[in-house]
């Protein structure tokens, strides 16, 4: 009896299959890898924002609130917005051309800018997520059917063409089929799972920065003071 397996076929197969054999491993450690570290970041940011948002807001003045914010936010997710916002909320040298520019517009752009960036770091892997749960099972197919014709071409060349010296090769050579499924079976759901994480949490970046902005624009009677508490944590 012939011996069957899958160290059998990848013992016995050629460079090609090799390679397509190492290259489902590459993405699968890809995506395992990533797959823990932005689980890690997602679960920590969402845990953390209603705390830290909390704080933000019970402040005093802006500064404070910046303080606040950069000391509960760890994964500075939404820290950035707040800083944006404190920083375009004064000119600091009246006399340029960004003085002549309404405080509005200002705080607004800086705003967007935070959190453009803010939302790509939420965002940041999950090309490759979709890329090996798209790819890995056409990869795989490609093994197989390199596989199935290698076979195919040595069972005609010996010219034992039954049944059982046909169904060990071609089927051995549907294993990479199931390497790809099994590589792209959990970036699939890791790219769902996590994207619906990062779009609960661009929801509330999208609210903070209207309440940041709001808060900004509305008139202060307290401007001398938050321009002193400005300067105090550039200072710092």
């Amino acid at each position: 009896m012939a011996n069957t397996g899958i160290l059998h076929y990848l013992q016995t197969s050629d460079a090609v299959t090799h390679g397509v054999a190492y290259l489902l491993l590459a993405m699968s450690v890809a995506s395992w890898c990533f797959l823990i570290v932005k689980s890690w970041m997602l679960a920590r940011a969402k845990r953390q924002a209603p705390r830290a948002l909390t704080l933000f807001w019970q402040a005093s003045t802006l500064s404070d609130g910046v303080l606040a914010l950069r000391f509960a936010d760890k994964e500075r997710v939404f820290a950035p917005l707040a800083e944006a916002a404190l920083e375009s909320a004064e000119v600091h040298t009246p006399g340029a051309l960004l003085a002549r520019v309404e405080r509005s517009e200002r705080v607004l752009r800086a705003l967007r800018q935070a959190l453009a960036a803010s939302q790509r770091r939420l965002e940041f892997g999950q090309v490759l997520l979709a890329s090996v749960g798209s790819t890995a099972p056409f990869v795989g197919l490609l093994g197989t059917v390199w596989g199935i014709y290698h076979a195919l071409g040595s069972i005609a060349a010996s010219g034992q063409a039954m049944i059982e010296n046909v169904a060990g090769p071609v089927g051995e050579a549907l294993i990479m089929t199931a390497f790809g499924l099994v590589v792209a079976i959990p970036a699939v759901l890791a790219y769902n799972v996590l994207g619906r994480m990062a779009r609960q949490l661009s929801e509330e970046l999208d609210g903070f920065a209207h309440d940041l902005h709001v808060y900004v624009c509305a008139p202060q009677d307290a401007a001398p003071h938050e321009a002193a508490a400005s300067r105090r944590v550039e200072a710092s």
